[in-house]
C-alpha cells in the first residue's frame, strides 16, 4: 500500500469516527486503563506483561509502559487485548 492510499484510508477512518461520534483513542489503538480504588487495575489494548512479581508489574502499552507497584499483586485475568490485576496498588507510573 502506497503512501497516498494510507493517507486516504486514515482520512476516511477519521471521518467515520467523527460521524459516529466515537473517541479518537479507539481508532488509534491507545491503551485504556482503569483503576478501581487501590485494589484493582484494568487495561485494554496492552502489548504484554514485561515483568511480573507480587510487588511490581510492568505492562507494555505501545509507546509507554505502565508500572504498578504494591503488595500482593496478582494477575487475575489476561487475554490478548485486556488484563486485570488485583492486590494493594500503591503506585501507577507511566514510563516512557
Amino acid at each position: 500500500m502506497g503512501r497516498l492510499e494510507k493517507r486516504k484510508l486514515a482520512q476516511a477512518g477519521q471521518a467515520a469516527m467523527e460521524k459516529l461520534d466515537l473517541p479518537g483513542e479507539i481508532a488509534l489503538g491507545v491503551p485504556r486503563v482503569e483503576l478501581v480504588g487501590n485494589r484493582e487495575f484494568y487495561m485494554d489494548r496492552h502489548k504484554g506483561v514485561l515483568s511480573y512479581s507480587t510487588e511490581l508489574v510492568e505492562i507494555g502499552g505501545g509507546s509507554v509502559a505502565v508500572r504498578l507497584s504494591g503488595r500482593d499483586l496478582q494477575l487475575l485475568a489476561m487475554t490478548d487485548d485486556e488484563l486485570r490485576i488485583t492486590g494493594r496498588i500503591e503506585k501507577v507510573e507511566l514510563v516512557g
